[in-house]
């Protein structure tokens, strides 16, 4: 069954509510290659945002205070050389910034450059940036099963260095969530159950902190995709994420109140619709350049089989579930 006509069956229109964040892919370009990564990012891929489209990203943010976030994403986004300027600039503009920061770009020199990263959490905390880190898992074993050898040792240290300058501390200004996806083809438990999982485990174990666990299904695409076909499972997990087809999840989508702006410029109405190249729908702006935010709101968000990982049970989006436990109603 399609995912267009699971909404109909549902009675559920889902328009485009208002663009409150500007997701921004800066580049491919990464420390680590992940087996789950739907970018397909990796030390060897060459695509990056040019100065220019930065700059014309922030007019974009200068122009339309109704957007009021900024999401900048990757690869590792701050591989991009001109990182530091989006970050500081989108700031000065009063937006709120988070970036999608992998911990261990920050022990890794740079992959072609070779410079050193180890100044980003001091970065981060004087532009208080909001930091949003993944880490499949609470143990070694499975997270570096799914990111590499040593990923989970450095990403420790990497959360030891930025709970030392203030970052996790409940209350406090300085924002760090972590990121948790299954690993493998199963689909994430009750986001407020990991979390509270994670934070005894890390605190008991390594004395670490942070402030909230966001929960993300693995969407069957690009890498992942291919590693369900690989091990001829995909309709397998196809049937789990229809059966688990949640209506209230399916009104919070977050391609509702998101644009994805691709390296190049172009527009996406999420982040998995840019890795698949689905542009936003035809006769609307497609990049950066002809934006037009009035016009963006009267779009048909486009739809695919694979939306139904954002809309499985508790529903799946950057910011973790959509709909908080026992609610009936989007978060």
């Amino acid at each position: 069954m399609g995912f267009e006509k699971t909404l109909a069956e549902q009675n559920l229109h889902l328009a485009p509510l208002q663009v409150e964040t500007l997701q921004v892919n800066v580049g491919k370009l990464c420390n680590q290659a992940c087996k789950h990564c739907h970018v397909d990012a990796g030390p060897k891929r060459t695509e990056m945002m040019t100065r220019q489209a930065v700059e014309r990203c922030l007019e974009i943010l200068a122009a339309y205070p109704q957007i009021k976030n900024l999401d900048i994403t990757g690869g590792a986004p701050e591989l991009n050389d001109h990182f530091d300027v989006f970050v500081r600039e989108a700031r000065k503009l009063g937006k709120h910034v988070m970036v999608r920061h992998n911990l261990t770009v920050t022990l890794d020199p740079h992959p072609v450059s070779g410079r050193s990263m180890q100044y980003l959490p001091d970065f981060f905390k004087e532009h208080t940036v909001e930091v949003i880190s993944s880490l499949p898992y609470f143990q070694e074993h499975e997270t570096d099963a799914q990111r590499g050898h040593g990923v989970f040792e450095k990403s420790i240290a990497a959360i030891r260095r930025l709970n030392e300058i203030g970052y996790g501390k409940e209350g406090g200004r300085l924002v760090l969530n972590l990121v948790y996806n299954p690993v493998g083809a199963y689909l994430p438990p009750a986001q407020a159950a990991i979390e509270a999982q994670f934070k005894e485990h890390l605190a008991k174990e390594h004395e670490l902190v942070f402030n909230g666990l966001f929960v993300i299904t693995n969407m069957p695409i690009n890498r992942f995709r291919h590693f369900l076909e690989r091990a001829e499972i995909y309709d397998d997990y196809m049937t789990k994420l229809l059966n688990a087809f949640n209506p209230t999840a399916a009104e919070g989508v977050m391609c509702r109140t998101l644009i994805s702006v691709g390296y190049d410029g172009t527009l996406y109405d999420c982040d998995f619709n840019q890795m698949l190249e689905w542009r936003v729908n035809h006769g609307m702006p497609n990049t950066i350049w002809d934006f037009d935010l009035d016009k963006l709101l009267s779009r048909k968000i486009v739809f695919g089989d694979h939306c139904y990982g954002c809309t499985a049970g508790a529903g799946s989006s950057c910011g973790g579930a959509v709909v908080k436990a026992g609610a009936e109603t989007p978060v």
